[in-house]
């Protein structure tokens, strides 16, 4: 048996319910509210926003502030390192007044590395940042089609429905004329079947229906939290202009390019030399033994380290051939995404069109039957042939109409598909 509409519904809310009572500390913190499978009367600005909540977009962000921490950090320089040092005290006589040479000492040491090379590393930061804000823009752009996808789907199968009850009606209407028809002699049994069995096509499209809008809840619930109750925004389609970065996937590509441009500029610094310095203060106590007439002394030692790239056809030079080449892979694939996302756009856009044109035929051939049924119906009212031929064109025009409403369905969710690859403009 078919699951009714409400013992559908009933399920999801269930569900989400049990979903909604889990106090797993994990899953409290990645949800910003309380999900819900009611219906809420909302405007789809409110929809956006709380999609823009959504904590796969927060990970994007997050993402994108720690690496912007990264790029903060990689401009400081390393930690001094200070030593405590004693030196050249006798093993089995310890004492700092009996040897010339003993001392305390105490020292600090500042490694400098290349500024050229943390410019870099913040610089990858900042672009790995950039990358990641990307990202949320796409996913923001891909989820808020998926919601207009969603909702236009919900509220055809509203449409669909009025449509499958009204046919419901004229097939009650055939039977009883059909009925008629059989109880003053005339051989119409067969006709009688063939209702039945579209009447059973109906209670199954019905269920189907039923199935289908379960099923777009769930999804809502999933991307929202809720199911929206909200007017359509006006749709249009965003018009393709030419430039690769327009598209969404492009643009993040281009980013990673940035990314790997950045790690070349690393890969340069690292042949410029790391400095160093370094001071050291040294306490040498006066003798006070009767060999040791020496007077105490304290002084400074310091110096300057610096690296030579001494080895880099082994290292420095390999590490940048490589960035270089992540750099060329990294075009390549802007390019193929680009083809890709360019090739799905076309492939999008004719498919609206035939769906469109599809609108066109069906509404032709309802204007045909209707103009039929009209002449019929004048040959009804003259007292020639039956009202069952006028129910029957009544009902196929009922079927055309529903073939309508999919047809802009899958209309406007090819726009809604469409746009969510484009940036919106500004």
């Amino acid at each position: 048996m078919a699951t009714s509409y409400p013992a559908a519904a009933q399920e999801i809310n269930d569900k989400v319910d049990l979903i909604s009572s889990v106090s797993d500390p994990i899953i409290s913190a990645a949800t910003s509210s309380k999900i819900s499978a009611e219906s809420v009367p909302m405007s789809f600005a409110e929809v956006e926003n709380i999609l823009w909540q959504h904590p796969l977009l927060d990970s994007f962000s997050l993402g994108a502030t720690a690496e912007r921490s990264r790029a903060e950090g990689a401009l400081g320089l390393p930690d001094p390192v200070v030593s405590l040092q004693i030196n050249n005290v006798p093993l089995f006589d310890p004492s700092f007044s009996e040897y010339l040479p003993s001392n305390k000492a105490v020292g600090i040491r500042q490694a400098l590395p290349s500024r050229d090379e943390r410019k870099a590393n913040s610089l990858k930061s900042l672009r790995s940042a950039a990358v990641m804000e990307g990202e949320r823009e796409q996913q923001y752009a891909k989820m808020r089609g998926q919601v207009l996808t969603l909702l236009i789907a919900k509220t055809a199968i509203e449409e669909r429905r009025n449509l499958v009850m009204m046919r419901s009606a004229k097939y009650d209407e055939l039977a009883e004329i059909i009925d008629i028809e059989i109880n003053a002699g005339r051989p119409l049994l067969f006709r009688l079947a063939q209702v039945d069995v579209e009447r059973s096509e109906v209670s199954t499209n019905l269920s189907d229906l039923a199935t289908e809008e379960a099923e777009i809840n769930a999804e809502l619930v999933n991307l929202l939290g809720v199911i929206p109750h909200t007017p359509l925004p006006e749709l249009n389609k965003i018009p393709l202009t030419g430039n690769a970065l327009q598209f969404h996937g492009v643009r993040l590509a281009d980013l990673a390019v940035n990314v790997s441009d950045a790690e070349i500029q690393k890969a340069e610094a690292d042949f410029k030399p790391d400095w160093g310095v370094n001071l050291t203060y040294q306490q040498r106590e006066s003798g006070q033994g009767p060999r040791s007439n020496f007077d105490g002394e304290d002084w400074i030692s310091g110096g300057v380290t610096f690296s030579i790239p001494l080895w880099a056809g082994q290292r420095q030079e390999p590490n940048l051939r490589a960035a270089k080449t992540d750099k060329n892979a990294a075009m390549a694939r802007r390019t193929s995404i680009a083809r890709k996302l360019q090739s799905d756009w076309l492939r999008y856009d004719a498919r609206q069109k035939s769906s469109q044109e599809n609108i066109k035929i069906f509404e032709a051939k309802i204007k045909a039957i209707e103009e039929k049924q009209a002449a019929q119906l004048i040959s009804y009212e003259s007292g020639a042939g039956d009202y069952s031929s006028i129910l029957d064109a009544e009902i196929a025009v009922l079927m055309l109409r529903s073939e309508i409403v999919k047809a802009q369905t899958e209309r406007d969710q090819l726009i809604a598909t469409m746009n969510s690859l484009l940036v919106t403009p500004s």
